[in-house]
């Protein structure tokens, strides 16, 4: 467990005009919030109250997430998607090779000692592993 395992970063923007020249300007105050049931994850949106110090920074509590997250991950979907391609294109390259083995001459199987072909599991004395 991480050290800020139950503390999340919270951003509240603002927009303000500048005071000179009038440019509006895009802010943001940022509250460290402890998150006791670890309820909220990233980009959702929060209700916290001030509560205590808990730490150096950490000076809220979280209330209630009000709404969750719709964002995708989008490296993970397309990770995601390499990897579905990568299977799929291995497995057209087997059935490729299945299918030129098909279309060439049998070869001549060796012959199998009559134990192995029965299926038994009978040693030999130099291919004994010690188990």
């Amino acid at each position: 467990m991480t050290s800020a395992a139950k503390t999340r970063r919270v951003e509240v923007p603002r927009i303000v005009r500048h005071t000179k020249y009038g440019k509006i300007l895009h802010r943001r105050t940022v509250c460290h919030v402890h998150d006791e049931n670890e309820e909220s994850a990233a980009g959702d949106t929060v209700e916290i109250i001030e509560s205590r110090p808990r730490s150096r920074l950490k000076r809220w509590e979280l209330v209630r997430v009000v709404a969750k997250s719709t964002a995708v991950d989008v490296a993970s979907l397309r990770s995601g998607a390499r990897a579905t391609r990568l299977r799929e294109g291995a497995a057209k390259a087997e059935e490729a090779e299945l299918s030129a083995r098909s279309d060439q001459p049998p070869a001549a199987e060796p012959s199998t000692p009559a134990v192995e072909a029965a299926g038994g599991n009978e040693e030999t004395g130099s291919e004994q592993t010690g188990e």
